[in-house]
């Protein structure tokens, strides 16, 4: 079977009024005061939540982060609005310092942005996820 390479104009060119995965991203980080491993560290040490939102078997082939709270990320926003029926107990105020994670600190920073969009102003990431938590030396499982 011989693979047929599609072309022509509505797979070259984007559509119009789409946005880019990179300027997205972009958009996303300039609203996030990231922060590094060290700093996620002291910010934890002094209440802040720090989610893992990677999948389980992330989570299973790299480790975790002692103390981070699992949620995946295809619930996160129903977890941590308040308005949310589905939302956590401690997810109750807009003034939640809430701290993302995922591997390495893309999705993180999207799914951030979102918890802002939702009122959290607090929101952030960790830089580098877990693969720079764990570069820094920082305890894992």
């Amino acid at each position: 079977m011989t693979a047929v390479l599609r072309t022509g104009p509505s797979f070259v060119a984007p559509p119009p009024g789409s946005t880019g995965i990179d300027d997205l991203l972009a958009a996303a980080r300039s609203r996030l005061h990231r922060l590094s491993a060290p700093e996620t560290s002291a910010a934890v040490e002094r209440g802040a939540v720090l989610i893992d939102i990677r999948p389980a078997a992330q989570r299973a082939e790299h480790g975790e982060i002692p103390g981070a709270l699992i949620i995946e990320r295809n619930v996160l926003e129903w977890r941590l609005d308040p308005r949310s029926d589905a939302r956590l107990g401690f997810a109750t105020h807009y003034d939640l310092e809430v701290i993302i994670t995922c591997q390495e600190g893309y999705t993180s920073s999207l799914a951030a942005a979102s918890l802002q969009d939702l009122g959290l102003r607090r929101a952030t990431d960790l830089a580098g996820g877990f693969a720079a938590w764990k570069a820094a030396g920082l305890p894992t499982k």
